[in-house]
């Protein structure tokens, strides 16, 4: 349809993004390019010239960013003889844009999660398409059957900039509580996915977006460049003025709230557009997603995660503590002086020993890197030690089973075997296992004293390897690290492809 458009809009698509991210400024971003082309097709060459001249030597040099890095697929044609019919399918020109940049502050990176717990709150869209509304290529049009004629595009790199700027600007400052750039489907989809995340409703009032309601399929559905933030509502006239002063008034318009219950409502001059469910709206959201789940992962369940959506009273990830975040329980003994040494045990395939080492560091802990090698030599005796945590990742690729070569490599070298039985026998140490480093402990049983209920860890009932943020529970423990937690339910990411507790017998739950 238009190649250096899309090549514009994927710079641009990049951009609203990682403003999501705290980022001192826009030249601090750099990309990475992927052309991908039919070289040699019919037209293909001159679309590429044209992409790479637009995107390389026109709107990045404006925007003072750069590429240093990319890559190119320019085979993107098959060909194959069907019964002796000729065949061929040809990919258009696509463009391919990663962006990456210093983070200024983590704890200030922006989410689509609509926030409930911020009194009354405003939803501010921000239009760099300035009104144009152009659906060629859009979803919608698609799911018709047609492509349109006219894409959207980046027009001016400056209205870029300033929203780059002022997004930053605000976000610095406190005033966005959450954040969606517009993309794939447009204004509606980004609204209600912002309101998935939130698990609340939508007030939306499209008032000064169109002259009449035939124009509101263009303004729900366009994917023009943008974002829509939720801001405290008494916040929103100092918002709308920083946009002003940075030349987008135009561009910004406060189209509604989001509210706390489970309605999704549309309204034009009053009159009402669309009405729906939340979670019914989530739940044909997630229809696609859930029917290749299901034909490629264990069908109950996908069934069960998908059911899950129509629970009312499901509160999605949310955070329940009952301790202090904010104290700092080592302080005490950090300020005796004493540094007891911990050895942060790793094997051929672990990587998480570094942020592990920083963590106990911090905690007033003296920690010691320690291959499993040094243990097998006689290098290192684990007497010296008063903990030890074995890190996660992938030790031996998991071939044997996840930890399970690990273990082995201590049950069957006797040296091994003696120093941790020692080390699990002593009533002054500790050990922590996580992730793989985990499931290699519970490989360990036999040496440690009263572990004869532990599980076995085996491969996940979904038959995939699950990487995604799960909701638990601290229960009461004897646990040095979860005294005074019990209770407490929060998010915490788990990676893992044997993850499904196995007990010996029904007793042992």
């Amino acid at each position: 349809m238009d190649a250096p458009a899309s090549g514009r809009m994927a710079i641009g698509e990049t951009l609203t993004n990682i403003a999501a991210s705290r980022i001192e400024k826009l030249s601090d971003i750099k990309l990475s390019a992927n052309w991908m082309s039919a070289a040699g097709h019919p037209g293909e060459d001159a679309r590429l010239y044209d992409t790479v001249k637009a995107v390389g030597m026109e709107l990045c040099p404006e925007l003072g960013i750069t590429i240093p890095v990319g890559k190119d697929s320019m085979s993107m044609k098959t060909r194959w003889s069907d019964e002796g019919t000729e065949k061929s399918v040809t990919s258009p020109l696509s463009l391919i844009v990663t962006g990456f940049a210093p983070v200024l502050d983590i704890r200030k990176t922006l989410t689509p999660e609509l926030r409930m717990d911020k009194g009354i709150t405003d939803l501010i869209l921000i239009d760099l398409g300035r009104g144009q509304n152009r659906m060629g290529a859009s979803i919608l049009a698609q799911t018709h059957g047609k492509l349109g004629r006219v894409a959207p595009d980046v027009d001016d790199a400056e209205d870029l900039k300033a929203f780059f700027a002022v997004i930053q600007g605000l976000n610095s400052d406190g005033h966005i509580l959450s954040y969606h750039d517009r993309s794939d489907g447009g204004l509606l989809v980004s609204t209600l996915e912002m309101a998935f995340a939130g698990h609340c409703g939508l007030n939306l009032h499209l008032d000064g977006l169109a002259d009449n309601v035939s124009e509101l399929s263009a303004i729900l559905f366009n994917e023009e460049l943008g974002a829509v933030i939720q801001v405290r509502q008494d916040a929103t006239p100092l918002v709308l003025a920083q946009f002003s002063a940075a030349g987008l008034e135009d561009c910004v318009a406060v189209i509604g709230q989001p509210i706390n219950n489970d309605e999704v409502s549309i309204s034009f001059h009053g009159e009402p557009v669309f009405s729906g469910q939340r979670r019914l709206l989530q739940r044909q959201w997630a229809e696609t997603s859930y029917q290749i789940q299901r034909l490629r992962d264990n069908a109950e369940c996908a069934d069960q995660e998908f059911d899950a959506l129509l629970e009312e009273d499901n509160p999605g990830l949310t955070v329940k503590l009952g301790f202090d975040v904010n104290e700092d329980i080592a302080a005490p003994y950090i300020k005796t002086g004493v540094r007891p040494q911990v050895a942060v045990l790793r094997e051929q395939g672990v990587n998480g020993q570094v942020e592990m080492a920083a963590a106990f560091d911090r905690a007033g802990f003296n920690a010691i890197d320690v291959h499993m090698s040094d243990i097998l030599a006689g290098r290192v005796d684990l007497n010296d030690f008063k903990g030890m945590v074995a890190c996660g990742g992938f030790s031996y690729g998991d071939v044997l089973g996840a930890g399970e070569g690990w273990a082995k490599s201590a049950l069957f070298n006797s040296r091994a075997r003696d120093a941790f039985q020692g080390f699990f026998e002593r009533s002054d140490s500790f050990t922590l296992g996580v992730c793989n480093g985990c499931q290699m402990l519970s490989n360990l049983h036999e040496l440690i004293p009263g572990s004869e209920f532990w599980p076995h860890f085996v491969r996940n009932r979904s038959e995939q390897f699950e990487a995604r943020v799960a909701m638990v529970q601290v229960q009461e423990s004897a646990s040095i690290f979860l005294q005074g937690m019990a209770g407490s339910r929060m998010p915490i990411a788990i990676a893992h492809g044997e993850g499904h507790a196995e007990f010996r017998n029904d007793d042992a739950l």
